[in-house]
């Protein structure tokens, strides 16, 4: 029997870090959803921001059983099956969170329309068991030893559905923009359609710059910097998800600056006044009296 064991345990010089790492940013995220509820309760919010917050909640608890099981790899030489399970069920959860959330910001579910569409449904029906295969494939590559052919068959599995899990998402919001360059020149709301349109070019940008970034950055910085060092890139990773939930809670923020609450939500809001007269010689003579929310207003002649 050999065994290898580095003086400070029995994970490699690159991964010996990673247990502080990941409960550190476990406190980050953790702080970050407590801060984002602090928020909601303060605001009148849609469902999806109360779904944006257990992502952040089940993103912290990942990292945590994460940490906890690369604490007894090192200290014990093979994880325990507990906390393992613990950490595969909650990694599952989030990435399943992770993309149902980014798709129904996408598609401008509550912030532009309550309902789905059939091909907007459709991406759901993809993306969902591509995520259930993708965390299949990771669990799998996690419990092989590298050395193993199956090793390099999962990896490329997890690679390949993860790129197409990425590239689904993007769908619903191109669709979503041009949905808003066509309303914003036939529905008379040009100024709220405008907004919104910003908006969501914005967030296709943050989408494809966070997939850019995760998903070829920093794994070429992971092979062009020294072993000992290749922790950086676990850190890369979870800096830039913590960015991309930061930048997506700030944009779609439940504020009285926000521009979907800036702007008028249905017509009767934008108030024209309109004068009723009865009697030619008092023309232009009005009476309004308006009621608390200043929507209804009822008119009254000047006799």
């Amino acid at each position: 029997m050999l065994t290898e064991k580095n003086p400070d345990g029995y994970l490699s010089a690159a991964e010996i870090p990673l247990s502080r790492l990941y409960l550190y940013m476990a406190g980050v995220f953790f702080t970050a959803a407590l801060v984002w509820v602090y928020n909601l309760m303060n605001y009148s919010v849609f469902k999806i921001h109360w779904l944006m917050a257990a992502l952040a909640f089940t993103k912290s608890t990942s990292l945590v059983f994460h940490s906890i099981n690369y604490y007894f790899i090192n200290t014990e030489g093979h994880p325990i099956e507990g906390w393992a399970v613990m950490y595969y069920i909650t990694h599952l959860l989030k990435g399943a969170l992770l993309f149902i959330t980014l798709a129904l910001i996408g598609t401008g579910w509550a912030f532009v329309k309550y309902i789905l569409s059939d091909k907007e449904k459709k991406i759901f029906m993809i993306v969902i068991p591509l995520q259930v295969l993708a965390n299949v494939a990771y669990i799998i590559i996690e419990s092989t030893e590298e050395g193993s052919s199956e090793y390099y068959v999962w990896k490329e599995i997890l690679f390949l559905v993860d790129l197409i899990c990425c590239g689904a998402i993007l769908f619903p919001v191109v669709w979503s923009i041009r949905h808003l360059q066509e309303a914003s020149s036939t529905d008379g709301k040009a100024a709220m359609n405008l907004e919104k349109l910003k908006l969501f070019r914005h967030y296709y940008v943050m989408i494809v710059c966070y997939i850019y970034f995760t998903r070829i950055i920093a794994i070429l910085l992971k092979i062009t910097m020294p072993f000992r060092w290749q922790w950086c890139y676990e850190f890369l990773v979870e800096v830039s998800t913590l960015i991309f939930f930061v930048l997506t809670g700030y944009k779609f923020r439940p504020a009285s600056n926000n521009p979907y609450l800036q702007l008028p939500q249905d017509e009767d809001d934008v108030e024209n006044d309109e004068v009723v007269t009865e009697s030619g010689a008092l023309e232009g003579i009005s009476k309004v009296k308006k009621t608390s929310n200043g929507r209804e207003r009822q008119k009254e002649s000047t006799l």
